[in-house]
């Protein structure tokens, strides 16, 4: 998952973890690191600052604790990578593996125990500018603070946040500065919106399903039912009754990405969710029932969007 993000960002390789606190405490937030054996020089952290975020790719390479009592006004979005990470919360404990990401809130203290082999990505989103997003389904100001609830997500089960954070890794590594400044303010808003929709908050809107408009229904109800199918915008106005202009943003304003982009997340969700069953031959063909021709391009889709290769996922399948 991030393949190699933030390479061309390294401030330390083969550091001792004292040295990569010192950065952490500098430009992340403040906290005491404690090693739970003998400090090896095994430690790695990339960092850069993009569109008011703080992206940060840390291994301590260390068994360690890490214990903080509050990390003044900014949230922290936490996704392992490798390895585990134990929370500690009084006599209670919530471990998280590789794949899973929780958010953890301004002021909350923090009492963390890494794995040697664990990594982190870590993006630090100051309070006013996660705030500043409005909560999906709400109109008018929030009527509480925003506070997430202390539970993990497990990111395979939402593929389009990793999808997003992908592409602005790429962004970072491959773009210019002039690049990256046209780009930034777009992407900060996609990924608070997801924020706020993957992790569940004191914002989050209580009911069973997402409310769409009866045209946004109407389409999402024909492209699960036509999977299997070609699907094009042209078809998608005549369902809703919609402009092509207006689809196109009905589907950034609910989902944050194309139409197109939506139908073809759905059908490798539901392509995935047919390998699971056991029951596929082989990935050639059930990448042709649902209409991806060119495999070479589909097993590299699939792999950014789930983290391993289709026919890695039919072997898991048993």
């Amino acid at each position: 998952m991030f393949g190699n993000t933030l390479a061309g960002n390294t401030v330390f390789r083969g550091a001792f973890p004292e040295e990569v606190s010192g950065f952490v405490n500098d430009h992340i937030g403040q906290h005491r690191l404690e090693l739970k054996s003998k400090s090896r020089a095994a430690s790695s952290l990339s960092f850069r600052e993009f569109a008011g975020f703080g992206l940060s790719r840390i291994s301590y390479g260390n068994e360690v604790r890490v214990t903080s009592p509050e990390l003044e006004s900014i949230y922290h979005f936490q996704i392992v990578t490798r390895g585990e990470c134990i929370w500690h919360q009084g006599a209670d404990q919530l471990r998280l593996q590789a794949g899973e990401a929780m958010m953890v809130n301004p002021y909350e203290r923090i009492d963390l125990e890494y794995s040697a082999d664990c990594e982190k990505v870590i993006i630090k989103v100051p309070e006013e500018v996660l705030c500043s997003a409005r909560p999906l389904g709400r109109t008018g100001a929030p009527e509480q603070p925003l506070r997430f609830e202390r539970s993990p997500v497990n990111l395979k089960l939402c593929p389009s946040l990793p999808s997003i954070l992908n592409a602005v890794f790429l962004e970072l590594e491959e773009g210019g500065d002039d690049d990256i400044r046209l780009v930034s303010a777009p992407y900060r808003e996609i990924i608070l919106k997801k924020l706020l929709t993957v992790f569940r908050s004191t914002w989050t809107v209580d009911d069973d399903q997402p409310v769409f408009s009866p045209a946004v229904a109407r389409m999402i109800h024909y492209i699960d039912q036509n999977l299997k199918q070609a699907i094009d915008v042209e078809e998608l106005s005549a369902v809703s009754n919609m402009s092509v202009r207006s689809i196109y943003n009905a589907f950034s304003k609910s989902f944050s990405i194309t139409p197109k982009c939506y139908v073809k997340q759905r059908k490798l969700q539901q392509l995935r969710a047919d390998l699971l069953t056991g029951r596929c031959r082989n990935v050639t063909e059930v990448a042709l029932d649902y209409g991806f021709s060119h495999l070479g391009r589909f097993s590299s889709d699939y792999r950014k969007m789930f983290g391993e290769l289709p026919s890695e996922t039919l072997r898991m399948a048993g």
